[in-house]
């Protein structure tokens, strides 16, 4: 019998408030293989940072659980790295010490020199060796989450969780390191979960996109299977009919989802008001475009 490598079965998860218990998520299942790249999207509010962080073994959930290999997940373990939206790193520490730190928490014993080798492949894999002794205050918001992104690497993680990892960066940087991922993820084979706003990177990085209704008791909407071959490029995806199919899918759940609820002000969202600015505006734009 085929099991999932990584399962959530009825995970809810309530928090208290002054007016009684907040039902933040309710009834989320999912199964994913190992090598899969799943994204969560939807709009600000809808829990998907909360699912991550219950993956991740930071929050614990009030009804169902989590499964990795079989295992059930309760706390927080190097099995599950986090790359967050802020890259989180040290500044006290320059880039190999920050990573360096990271892998002497992994639960492979090494020696000095192999942890010297280890951290180095693991920048490699980023492009980030040229910085090996500059401060993260003396390398750009980019480099940052390269080095974010190579700190999580290098504790051979089963389950890559990425929230939002691109979402502060500017444009041209956010594609560079969309780039990245894909090839690490092509090289490595490494399941990975993301958390974005963005529809072109969910398509453009995924094997399956989980969409997810709004809260309170928000749940799994609907899954989109990404079916494009690999590896992608962004210029030739612009024209692919496929592609811009799956973007018009994802859009068209989360502007129909959108009109259900009462019209979101951008300016009193929690988490993420850019970014559910930015997407709020895509879906006005491309309803009048289908319109």
């Amino acid at each position: 019998m085929h099991t999932s490598h990584l399962e959530l079965s009825q995970v809810g998860i309530d928090f208290p408030t002054a007016n009684g218990p907040f039902t933040a998520l309710q009834d989320v299942n999912l199964k994913i293989n190992k090598g899969e790249f799943i994204s969560l999207i939807g709009h600000s509010g809808c829990g998907k940072s909360t699912v991550l962080n219950i993956v991740a073994g930071l929050h614990q959930a009030t009804h169902g659980g989590v499964l990795l290999e079989n295992q059930e997940v309760t706390e927080p373990g190097p099995e599950r790295a986090v790359v967050f939206q802020n890259h989180s790193l040290l500044p006290w520490l320059n880039v190999y010490k920050n990573v360096e730190l990271a892998v002497k928490q992994s639960k492979t014993v090494r020696g000095k020199a192999e942890i010297k080798e280890w951290v180095e492949h693991n920048l490699d894999l980023v492009h980030m060796t040229h910085a090996i002794d500059k401060l993260p205050s003396e390398i750009s918001g980019g480099m940052k989450q390269r080095v974010g992104i190579a700190r999580a690497l290098s504790m051979e993680p089963k389950v890559l969780l990425m929230d939002e990892p691109f979402g502060a960066l500017d444009a041209l940087t956010r594609a560079h390191l969309q780039d990245s991922v894909m090839e690490i993820h092509a090289e490595l084979g490494n399941t990975v979960i993301m958390i974005t706003h963005d529809v072109d990177e969910a398509v453009l990085l995924s094997d399956r996109i989980v969409m997810m209704t709004n809260g309170p008791a928000a749940t799994v909407g609907e899954i989109l299977h990404i079916d494009l071959p690999r590896p992608r490029d962004r210029i030739a995806m612009a024209d692919n009919a496929l592609y811009n199919k799956y973007r018009h899918q994802v859009l068209q759940f989360l502007y129909e989802k959108q009109r259900k609820v009462e019209p979101v002000n951008p300016r009193k969202s929690v988490g993420g008001t850019k970014a559910n600015a930015e997407v709020s505006a895509e879906i006005n734009a491309e309803v009048k475009k289908q319109a």
